[in-house]
């Protein structure tokens, strides 16, 4: 009996364990089912996606960066020039293995590239070496003159770079094409606030590959087309441009000036016709400036106190709400009082009996303070916002500054007083020019632009039309004062701007600037400014000159004056303008 027992203990044991390892595999078996359901059913498009990449290369495709032109009228009427274009240049190098002889090579190579001859056999002595790249940025005449040289083991490779035909003409304006992370981008001037046109959009191509990473020619194939970047033709005229830098350059060497600066504009349109920044650098060689402030365009970049060219805007409001004439006349003692400040005239002298003429033609500080005051802090204020200070000229350049007229803003009588003559504020040269364009306007404000043409890559070309902002002073005014500013120049301060045989109208500026060691004005550190047009009946440019910090010259009169009479002349010549007597 106990012997039936176990063994019926036994059998059941086994049947158990036969029992829970069915279901086990049962289980698995179901678990596979299940997987396989969702391989072939729900992921099916996943891992079809997956096997297909596998097969699948996408190349990306670089759009060609557009072009900038500036107008070489000089060349004929529809001319361009270009300023910024991209240039096949090709990277010259060695295949050391390939190379039996390599003092020979060397030899020979190292004067053409102009290579040390130590250092090129040390990379054509590398063993194992395949590739050493040796120098890049060939011209096409360099690669043909080592090609002819037939030497062993020595390969080119073409790139494409970013070339500047103009080097240091107009750097400021034009900008550069610089690294950003692994990506070219626009920097500074046109280059960089144009990014996104010049850039275009890239594009894609999709093929399929062989096992061997081939190419399958017949397979399907997808492509998204890259977009090439638009062309950017500047109003520039590249003749003006050329003399205006030239010119600017020798005048900030001569006076030892920190910097310099020269706008030209055509004051009926508002279009740029030169902008000029001395000292420059060659757009190639961008990477090699010692000081990269020098990359910023002076002209919309870097707010300063004008001096006493504010002084026609200061007598433009007062002629235009009738608070004098140019026959009224006041006393000058030498000083005004005003707040419990004592502000003199820059000579320090008094002048007796002065009408208005003549307080722009010897540049009397107590004479702008008299005109201001016939219009008013209130009005004052209104009259600089009116002429464009305080707010962005949108000239559509990288990076411009708006200056700093919040003193003014103030409406206080002392702050009015020493804004009539062009201290206490701040105002881009841009700014300046565009002011006294709308006087040589007959009063009408026009948006300044540089940009001519956008030239699309279908076809399409955006071309700027002169924009109008606003009246500021009466017709009458404008001719008025544009009467005072020609006296100025022919018996005035001015004098050395005179053209012969022309009406010149202008002003100059000498201002005190902060000496950055004591915070406070300097007799002895000053900006010097010149602005006018010419002819005044029919002005065809206003232009302005400025001088940073010149050396052992004291007044713009004999800086700043004598260089816009000498770009004067070439103008007036060059735009084929007949004298005025």
């Amino acid at each position: 009996m106990i012997l039936r027992s176990n063994r019926n203990s036994s059998w059941l044991l086994k049947t158990d364990r036969l029992t829970i390892l069915s279901i086990v595999i049962f289980l698995f078996m179901g678990l596979i089912i299940i997987q396989l359901i969702n391989l072939q059913i729900f992921q099916h498009g996943k891992y079809k996606d997956m096997a297909e990449l596998q097969h699948l290369s996408e190349k990306e495709l670089i759009p060609d960066r557009g072009g900038i032109y500036i107008h070489d009228y000089q060349a004929g009427e529809n001319i361009l020039y270009p300023a910024a274009i991209n240039k096949k240049f090709y990277l010259v190098y060695a295949v050391p293995t390939q190379i039996k002889n390599i003092n020979a090579v060397v030899k020979i190579l190292a004067p053409v590239l102009e290579m040390d001859e130590e250092a090129l056999y040390q990379r054509l002595a590398k063993e194992d070496d395949i590739y050493e790249p040796l120098k890049r940025k060939l011209e096409e005449e360099k690669k043909i003159e080592i090609e002819a040289l037939g030497l062993e083991g020595i390969r080119f490779e073409e790139e494409v770079y970013r070339y500047y035909p103009e080097k240091n003409i107009g750097a400021q304006v034009v900008g550069f094409v610089g690294y950003s992370g692994d990506d070219l981008v626009g920097r500074y001037g046109a280059e960089g606030y144009w990014q996104e046109e010049l850039a275009g959009e890239r594009g894609s191509f999709v093929f399929e590959r062989d096992a061997f990473g081939r190419l399958i020619p017949v397979a399907k194939r997808t492509k998204a087309a890259q977009r090439n970047g638009a062309d950017l033709v500047l109003t520039l005229d590249r003749s003006i441009q050329f003399t205006a830098c030239r010119s600017l350059e020798a005048t900030v060497l001569k006076y030892g000036a920190d910097n310099g600066t020269v706008i030209i504009m055509d004051p009926k349109t508002g279009a740029i016709l030169s902008m000029c920044d001395y000292p420059s650098f060659d757009l190639n060689e961008y990477n090699k400036v010692e000081d990269i402030a020098i990359y910023n365009n002076s002209a919309i970049f870097e707010p300063y106190e004008p001096g006493s060219v504010i002084k026609g805007i200061a007598m433009a409001a007062a002629l235009d709400v009738g608070g004098v004439t140019p026959a009224t006349t006041y006393e000058d003692t030498g000083t005004v009082e005003i707040a419990g400040y004592t502000i003199h005239n820059s000579d320090g002298e008094a002048h007796g009996i002065k009408n208005m003429t003549q307080v722009l033609e010897e540049s009397l500080n107590t004479g702008a303070i008299y005109a201001a005051q016939t219009v008013g802090t209130e009005m004052f204020y209104n009259y600089m916002l009116r002429f464009g200070f305080g707010q962005p000229t949108g000239i559509q350049l990288d990076t411009e500054k708006i200056g700093d007229i919040a003193n003014i803003s103030y409406k206080k009588e002392i702050f009015m007083a020493t804004a009539s003559f062009g201290q206490g504020f701040t105002a881009t040269p841009l700014q300046v020019l565009n002011a006294f364009a709308a006087i040589a306007n007959k009063g009408k404000l026009m948006k300044p632009y540089i940009i001519d043409e956008v030239r699309h890559p279908d076809g399409k070309v955006e071309k700027t039309q002169p924009q109008f902002l606003r009246q500021i002073i009466l017709e009458k005014t404008a001719n008025t004062l544009g009467a005072m500013l020609a006296s100025v120049v022919k018996y005035g301060h001015a004098d050395k701007a005179a053209v012969e045989g022309y009406y010149i109208a202008g002003k100059t500026g000498t201002a005190q600037a902060v000496d950055p060691g004591t915070g406070r004005y300097s007799a002895d550190i000053t900006n010097h400014t010149f602005v006018g047009f010419a002819p005044v009946d029919n002005p065809a440019f206003v232009m302005l000159i400025k001088l940073d910090r010149p050396r052992n010259v004291e007044w713009a009169a004999s800086s700043a004056a004598p260089l816009f009479g000498e770009i004067a002349q070439f103008l007036l010549n060059y735009l084929e303008i007949p004298p005025s007597y």
